[in-house]
């Protein structure tokens, strides 16, 4: 097989990433065991970097290591999925607040503005469920982004990394992608009248029903 192709950044970086990325696409299912020497001979590498970034991905909570068994792309439990959840809701309500003091106008319109390609995204027949779940997540962190906390916004991050290896089960649940479209709406509506205490128990009650939809 022929190796493929890895940019001149940090090798086990860009082995990091194709992992995710398959274990994001569910190419690795939840619960699979990692073949590190399939895989070394797959990408054309040594076992050295595939190792390192198995590390990283473990500390991103996305592999789990098993003693004498090797590494396994890591199953989700329901209490595993409560407590992400919930911390989310903490530090992305927190985030909303902060928002709705600090963005300037310009920033808020943009906000607006990739809510309507959510929309569009949503739209049956003619949107993708994909670019949907692409979007929804891009809305999230830009709210981040326009927070001004890199701190908060890392560990949202990497809880967000782990909240992805259930996402689509949750979003794929009747009515949901409908529901979750609501509640962006009245997040960004609450963003956009500068309300911080109804943008943040928006963004409250938008997690609160993804856990429930997800657990």
């Amino acid at each position: 097989m022929s190796a493929l192709s890895l940019t001149p950044r940090a090798l086990y970086e860009e082995v990091a990433e194709l992992l995710r990325q398959r274990i994001f696409n569910r190419e690795l299912p939840p619960g699979s065991w990692i073949d590190e020497l399939k895989i070394a001979e797959e990408l054309g590498i040594s076992r050295t970097p595939l190792r390192e970034a198995i590390k990283v991905l473990a500390a991103e909570g996305l592999v789990t290591m098993k003693v004498r068994r090797g590494a396994y792309v890591t199953e989700v439990s329901e209490q595993d999925l409560r407590e992400v959840y919930e911390l989310l809701s903490l530090l992305e309500s927190d985030a909303a607040g902060a928002v709705c003091r600090l963005a300037t106008d310009a920033e808020l319109a943009t906000l607006k503005t990739l809510h309507e390609d959510l929309e569009r995204a949503a739209q049956p027949g003619t949107g993708s469920r994909e670019r949907f779940f692409e979007l929804n997540e891009a809305f999230h962190l830009q709210v981040l982004e326009l927070a001004r906390n890199r701190w908060r916004k890392q560990m949202v991050a990497d809880l967000r990394k782990v909240m992805k290896l259930n996402r689509h089960s949750s979003l794929f649940k009747s009515g949901r992608i409908e529901e979750s479209l609501k509640e962006h709406r009245a997040i960004l509506a609450a963003l956009l009248e500068r309300d911080a205490e109804q943008a943040s128990r928006r963004v409250r009650t938008h997690f609160s029903n993804g856990l429930q939809a997800a657990a």
